[in-house]
């Protein structure tokens, strides 16, 4: 058997998330088709981090193995020409047995866009979260640095969150502001289900004035979902890069998306 590796990127709108579901589309039902397809034998493939329905990625991580004996060319080019428009395989490369694409990861990034404009966007309507209200980004990174480190995030987790444990290391979050767009750009080892949405929902509270930066750590130290703010949408939210051990070559983001 082989073990391939490979980077995922994709437009979630149009799909139930990530995990496969029958009758459903999703990201991981028509990448295993099409890859099946390349190999001529089912396919199931690994993921570094599950997206829900509206979450899109540019450097989602994804590993399967095949007995199929393809050229690396293959598994991007042949699968692509199987893929909606929407999900493209952007590189493969072979790896050793011991490579999981979520046990193996290091850390995670995600990026949260927000369109900061008084009027809604049209062209970009399904790739971030329009925020009409004026926001302050300064203000909003100030108040998210109580965040960094190994903390107990239960107030950022979901009902639906399956963690053992509430438990995660945040390396670094930062607020910036680029003309009219604000991106959090946040960074850690792993992240509970909605914490980056529930994290980006209590920050545009701050950032436009409803709350002041101390209000963050409240509602950290609350260890309660209950005292935070509403969940922001998932269409400003992209993962965007996944960390492994030096061994592992894999290319680089790429960052074609300008503010993203």
């Amino acid at each position: 058997m082989i073990k391939i590796a490979a980077g995922i990127e994709y437009d979630g709108h149009d799909f139930f998330g990530w995990q496969a579901q029958k009758g459903l589309p999703t990201i991981q039902g028509h990448l295993q088709d099409a890859l099946s397809r390349v190999a001529d034998e089912p396919i199931q493939v690994f993921c570094a981090g599950r997206t829900d329905a509206g979450v899109h990625a540019t450097g989602q991580v994804v590993h399967f193995e095949t007995a199929a004996d393809r050229a690396l060319r293959a598994w991007t080019m042949g699968a692509n020409s199987y893929l909606p428009l929407s999900i493209a395989v952007k590189w493969a490369v072979s790896v050793d047995e011991a490579f999981h694409a979520r046990f193996s990861a290091l850390s995670r990034r995600y990026r949260y866009v927000i369109d900061n404009s008084p009027t809604r966007p049209a062209i970009s309507a399904r790739r971030v979260t329009w925020h009409p209200y004026p926001l302050d980004a300064a203000i909003m990174h100030e108040a998210a640095q109580s965040l960094i480190g190994e903390q107990d995030f239960s107030s950022f987790r979901s009902s639906e969150c399956e963690s053992k444990t509430p438990m995660r290391n945040i390396h670094f979050i930062r607020v910036t502001r680029s003309g009219n767009f604000i991106v959090i750009d946040i960074q850690a080892n792993a992240f509970l289900h909605h914490m980056v949405r529930n994290i980006a929902g209590v920050l545009l509270k701050v950032g436009g004035g409803l709350q002041k930066p101390r209000w963050i750590k409240d509602v950290l130290y609350a260890r309660d979902r209950r005292m935070a703010a509403e969940t922001a949408s998932p269409t400003g939210l992209y993962l965007c890069e996944v960390k492994y051990p030096e061994s592992y070559d894999f290319p680089p983001e790429d960052g074609r998306f300008g503010v993203l």
